[in-house]
């Protein structure tokens, strides 16, 4: 089961990841300054597996090429009068 889908755009920039990375360590700091050793591991612990997926593991999928579909020849509507279309 993956809680982390690296695949999504959203985690792209660099920028992104980190901040989340260090938003979980900076709350255990939080909980750990608190005298709340509980939820100071849970958010570690999530932090820990934050940078594993998102800073170690992290591969960026290639852009999609955009390739267009080439244009529908409409020759047999464009030829009819539009007289004889109704």
């Amino acid at each position: 089961m993956q809680l982390i889908d690296p695949s999504h755009p959203i985690y792209k920039p660099l920028w992104v990841r980190i901040l989340i990375v260090a938003v979980c360590f900076g709350w255990a700091g939080v909980e750990t300054l608190g005298s709340q050793p509980f939820w100071a591991m849970l958010s570690g612990a999530l932090g820990a597996y934050a940078a594993w997926m998102l800073l170690l593991n992290f591969k960026p999928q290639p852009p999609a090429a955009n390739v267009e579909a080439p244009p529908q020849d409409d020759a047999d509507e464009d030829d009819t009068p539009i007289d004889e279309k109704k």
